[in-house]
């Protein structure tokens, strides 16, 4: 564990100094790094599995520390922003999405969660990405927070929904309904 560490760690160092300096950013050159010492080119890191808590433990701090930049005064001047813009591109590409699956072939049981899936961003890049070059204040910036703080939100409802799309209960689970109701409990 001590030596995928070491090497997950220069890999990093050399990596993200690179592509920052290459104009691509620093997250780009950790997922550069990841691709690169990873199972699949030069099998330096072979047990996904063993390193994955330390991968989460990072996504994890890079979203505590941009929870500390955030401001309650801030997110109540983006209301509008957030559940307008937000709610429409999840929307509109969650509609798009999944029409395209389901001119492929798909259930539109399967084609809605392809769509849902591929709609939602990752919030970590995208904000690291933005902070980076300094266009997190920005109007831009400002929008794709707002966009991105509402996918955030609507992943909680999406996971409380999905057991509905199921076609059967697998083993002794409850019904996907019941599922569902239960999780809308909990979240409420």
């Amino acid at each position: 564990m001590l030596t995928q560490a070491i090497v997950l760690l220069l890999a990093a160092v050399i990596l993200v100094p690179l592509c920052t300096r290459l104009a691509l950013g620093a997250a780009t050159g950790y997922l550069l790094a990841g691709l690169l010492i990873g199972p699949g080119v030069l099998k330096l890191v072979s047990d996904v599995d063993s390193v994955l808590h330390i991968s989460e433990l990072g996504v994890v701090f890079l979203l505590f520390v941009i929870g500390l930049e955030l401001r309650p005064s801030r997110l109540w001047l983006l209301r509008e922003q957030v559940f307008g813009h937000g709610s429409a591109q999840v929307l509109a590409t969650t509609t798009v999405i999944a029409l395209i699956a389901a001119a492929c072939g798909l259930s539109w049981q399967a084609a809605l969660v392809i769509g849902v899936g591929l709609a939602m961003s990752s919030t970590a890049l995208v904000l690291q990405t933005l902070a980076e070059k300094g266009q997190l204040t920005a109007r831009h910036g400002r929008e794709a927070f707002a966009i991105l703080l509402f996918q955030d939100l609507a992943v909680i409802p999406v996971l409380a929904i999905m057991p509905l799309l199921g076609s059967e209960a697998i083993g002794s689970a409850p019904p996907g309904w019941q599922s569902a109701l239960r999780a809308a409990l909990i979240i409420g």
